[in-house]
């Protein structure tokens, strides 16, 4: 199982360490911003699926990380056959949207930015669909409030975009305190 350990870390974290390169790469051009993002998100799809084989015989892959276990603070991540197919649809569909945005994006705008809140948002979405933890569940949930919030902002010249933008974060952010209340008192009932 070594070997899982390191591409279920690295799946979660391909996204993120992704997330750096588009705005920095701009200046080389929009083809260079839209590549590293693609290249980022392709090596975490076929990361996935190169877990597919041992997932659909029916094994959970796990990774495990103790950062400060009297606390529960835990990097725990699983893969089953559920996992799987949410972290394939949302890599996959990750990529037609990185081709489709490096044409459909006019010169104007700021493309570098845009991939970089795509790929956050990506890699929190990822996060959630796997996790093992539920402070870990609640960290992703939150990236995934703020990522929709930029990304919905992203055009911040027109009024609508402004106006989604704090729905979005007011819905989610919402979700993630009702999630919270939840947890605890599910921890009371336990």
């Amino acid at each position: 199982p070594g070997e899982h350990h390191v591409s279920l870390f690295l799946i979660a974290a391909l996204p993120f360490l992704g997330a750096l390169f588009p705005a920095l790469l701009i200046r080389a051009g929009r083809n260079a911003a839209a590549a590293s993002a693609g290249f980022t998100t392709f090596l975490a799809f076929v990361g996935l699926l190169l877990n597919a084989p041992a997932v659909l015989r029916g094994e959970v892959i796990q990774a495990r990380l103790d950062w400060l276990p009297g606390l529960g603070l835990n990097t725990n991540f699983f893969l089953d056959g559920l996992g799987l197919l949410f972290a394939g649809l949302i890599l996959g569909i990750g990529l037609l949207i990185i081709l489709y945005a490096r044409f459909y994006l006019s010169r104007e705008d700021p493309m570098g930015q845009f991939y970089t809140y795509l790929l956050l948002f990506q890699g929190a979405m990822v996060g959630i669909v796997l996790s093992d933890n539920i402070l870990l569940l609640l960290v992703f949930w939150e990236l995934t409030s703020l990522s929709s919030f930029l990304l919905i902002g992203y055009w911040k010249h027109l009024p609508e975009g402004r106006q989604g933008a704090r729905m979005a974060l007011a819905v989610t952010g919402s979700g993630g305190l009702a999630m919270i209340a939840g947890m605890l008192i599910l921890g009371h009932i336990v």
